[in-house]
């Protein structure tokens, strides 16, 4: 599978090959906050698979975390693009940057349900995780 996409402004263009890992909705807090509030739709694709091909992001990781994730981002919009997890096989790709995500066909699970909002809808029969699956 070939995925193509990119920031909503146009200047951070990428693709991504491969099998997906994981289709998921991630409930965690830190994607709330970088979500504005709501879960994070993403699609791991391996990493080998993944580049750029227009432009390049800006990246953030917090300095006070022991193993943390970096984010990447347009510099110019502020698009979230990918996460890269340390020692994780794939790339997370945010689901809103994808141009065409119909051979996808949405998440297949719900992680880290324990910090879930009210207000957040994990669809009918979606297997769900307190955390990550075993």
């Amino acid at each position: 599978m070939k995925l193509e996409g990119g920031c909503y402004c146009g200047a951070v263009r990428y693709e991504a090959e491969g099998d997906p890992v994981m289709k998921a909705q991630c409930h965690c807090r830190e994607c709330q906050y970088l979500t504005g509030g709501g879960p994070n739709v993403f699609v791991a694709m391996p990493l080998g698979g993944f580049t750029y091909t227009k432009g390049q992001p800006k990246t953030f990781s917090r300095t006070d975390l022991e193993h943390p994730v970096t984010r990447e981002f347009c510099a110019a919009c502020g698009t979230q693009l990918v996460t890269r997890p340390p020692g994780f096989p794939a790339v997370i790709v945010k689901w809103g940057t994808i141009d065409d995500d119909t051979a996808l066909r949405g998440p297949e699970i719900a992680i880290y349900t324990i910090d879930k909002r009210s207000f957040h809808h994990i669809p009918d029969g979606m297997p769900a995780f307190e955390r990550l699956p075993g």
